[in-house]
């Protein structure tokens, strides 16, 4: 993992895009759900419709290094976990490096070994992300925390249950307090949880091995510490924000798009601000069929953790937004540099600007090919869209960000008729 292999994309634009496309199984629900297994002392989790992402494999080979035996089915989605006999209590940061949520395996390796040790953890690139918060909940259920410059070491000898509170409703800081407090002694109570269909998810899971977790969707989660969890059979849910992305490619290309599997429950706000724009969002049982017969309209828009609008969405409908006919307006509210995509926008012949933390953008424009660059993960699915609509080829450079959250998108957008494809170059050093 110490090598990776830059991925270029070639995007033609000027499809109207149809057909179906099958809604890949939550990336922010199987990371803390494959973490979370680790916390069965014995016998083997079985977990199905796992996502073929790179984030996935990377967590995969984290649980390996701990000590746990891990199987892949890859051609059926499911994976297999025995955490029987944990080795290690050592994040390798050559894995942690490459992904934000190998944070994760904090609880579930600090419960079993009695400590865990960590360097690095990386991910996008999204400005400040502060892990305070999860050290500080560790410490209130009863755990020692230590940091030099180098690392962060946490032992625990014995769970407490506490009064855990979030100064903002972090999605993974709830899941990691969550996960700690399971086999806690006592009762635990989480104030100002997230409330994303992802944390219900994750509960749904720890429940079913035989956690006792309660108040999940009303900000006030209570658990009641049990003795032991057990390995169980699980299905990952779909990922609300690849259905998202597969909408505004819709949208953008006045295309007719039906999403399998998708929830739009799920959608949240981001269901309604895609209605003002004049998308059309029929709900069909588990299908979810996208169509834009008409112009577009613009749209305010501010970012907001669950059910508001997800920032994971912003760099995608600042796209679709440029299309639109008039002035929308996209405030980030959760991630300070999440704006590198207007950069890459502006290259393809956008002319957004940022005032007051605000992205203006001016509509409709006429995109044109350009060579540009996938700064985090939902920027690159930007580009892929700005390029399925631009005027002749457009170039992703660093595009083996968006295999970080996206599986098998190349094929997955090449049969709703999008000319892509992808060009593997040579290996470097990181």
């Amino acid at each position: 993992m110490s090598i990776r292999q830059p991925v270029r994309y070639h995007v033609h634009g000027g499809q109207r895009l149809e057909g179906t496309v099958i809604i890949q199984g939550a990336k922010n629900a199987a990371l803390p759900i494959i973490a979370a297994s680790l916390l069965a002392k014995k016998g083997q989790t079985i977990l199905h419709n796992v996502p073929l992402i790179n984030d996935v494999y990377v967590a995969i080979e984290i649980a390996r290094t701990l000590g746990a035996r891990v199987k892949l089915h890859e051609e059926e989605q499911v994976l297999i976990i025995d955490a029987s006999n944990l080795t290690s209590n050592v994040l390798p940061p050559a894995l942690t490096n490459l992904i934000r949520g190998s944070v994760l395996f904090l609880p579930p390796v600090m419960i079993r070994t009695g400590q865990v040790k960590i360097e690095k953890v990386g991910g996008c690139n999204l400005g400040k992300r502060s892990l305070d918060f999860h050290y500080r909940g560790f410490v209130r259920l009863g755990a020692e925390v230590t940091e030099d410059e180098q690392a962060i070491s946490v032992r625990m000898d014995h769970a407490k249950g506490a009064y855990l509170y979030l100064d903002t409703p972090s999605h993974t800081g709830t899941e990691n307090l969550m996960a700690a407090a399971c086999l806690a002694e006592g009762t635990t109570i989480i104030e100002n949880a997230a409330l994303e269909p992802e944390i219900a998810h994750v509960a749904n899971f720890l429940n079913l091995m035989g956690a006792k977790i309660s108040g999940v969707g009303t900000g006030v989660i209570q658990i009641d510490g049990v003795k032991e969890l057990t390995a169980v059979e699980y299905t990952i849910m779909p990922d609300r924000i690849d259905a998202g992305t597969m909408a505004i490619l819709a949208a953008a290309t006045q295309g007719d798009i039906a999403l399998i599997g998708a929830n739009l429950r799920h959608f949240g706000v981001a269901r309604a601000k895609l209605e003002q724009m004049g998308v059309e969002l029929e709900e069909d049982g588990p299908v979810i069929r996208v169509r834009r017969r008409g112009a577009l309209r613009p749209v305010n828009v501010i970012t907001w953790p669950y059910p508001g609008y997800p920032t994971d969405l912003q760099s995608p409908l600042i796209t679709l937004a440029c299309l639109a006919s008039g002035t929308s307006y996209v405030r980030e509210t959760l991630f300070d540099q999440r704006f590198g995509v207007i950069d890459e926008l502006n290259k393809m012949g956008a002319h957004i600007k940022v005032e007051d933390g605000s992205a203006v953008i001016p509509g409709p424009t006429d995109l044109t090919g350009a060579t540009v660059w996938a700064h985090d993960l939902r920027a690159g699915s930007a580009m892929i869209i700005a390029g399925a609509v631009a005027e002749g080829e457009t170039i992703i450079d660093n595009a083996q960000m968006i295999e970080r959250g996206y599986s098998s998108i190349i094929r997955r957008l090449s049969r709703l008729g999008l000319q892509i494809t992808e060009e593997r170059l040579e290996a470097v050093a990181p």
